[in-house]
């Protein structure tokens, strides 16, 4: 059976895709098949109504926050992150979004943000990882150009609208933290900074 949810922290995580528009250097699905011991990879990627299905048979008040990630980008299947959100939300539970902030490039004849808005999303974690252009291409190997001008207009808007936003970074050597402490300061957006993966800590050390 395909993993479609997992648990941690008290959250729930939702596994839509194995599929990103980036291809950072740091990620885990260079290193490793998942996370917590789950193994993510998907053989397909679930219906609307399969990931309903399978949230149907938990007690899901138990969780502080369903969350959109896994090993993947969810924004590549909006129209199930919607779907979804629109879903949980009727059922008065907590969600947030965690993404590259590709949204606008990945779904140009949307409105992200207001779609988002509509659907209920309750905050949305956005991975900045680089306090530069040049860093985010050499890091994150972008597959749309002008990507982190993308990741800071959809922070910006995510904020205007209203929804609470945080930008968060991978902590290794290459990133300058405190500079990307500024950029977030500078959008406005809460900033937190993540652990890099023992996986791939070890392999990184390798190379």
């Amino acid at each position: 059976m395909d993993t479609i949810y997992y648990e941690a922290h008290n959250n729930l995580y939702l596994n839509l895709t194995n599929r990103c528009s980036a291809d950072c250097v740091f990620c885990i699905r260079n290193f490793a098949d998942g996370v917590y011991g789950y193994d993510l990879r998907l053989s397909k990627e679930p219906s609307i109504e399969e990931i309903i299905e399978a949230l149907e048979g938990l007690d899901l008040s138990n969780y502080r926050e369903i969350v959109f990630t896994g090993l993947g980008e969810p924004t590549l299947r909006f129209d199930v992150v919607l779907a979804v959100i629109h879903w949980l939300k009727s059922r008065g539970l907590k969600v947030r979004l965690d993404t590259n902030g590709h949204a606008a490039l990945i779904n140009p004849e949307l409105d992200v943000i207001a779609e988002l808005k509509n659907a209920g999303v309750d905050s949305i974690s956005v991975s900045l990882n680089a306090e530069s252009e040049e860093k985010y291409d050499k890091l994150c190997r972008p597959s749309h150009k002008k990507a982190y001008l993308a990741v800071l207009d959809f922070v910006k808007g995510a904020k205007k609208a209203g929804i609470s936003t945080r930008v968060t970074v991978v902590q290794i050597p290459e990133i300058d933290i405190e500079k990307c402490r500024k950029v977030s300061e500078e959008l406005g957006s809460e900033f937190h900074i993540r652990a890099l993966s023992q996986a791939a800590s070890k392999e990184l050390r390798k190379n």
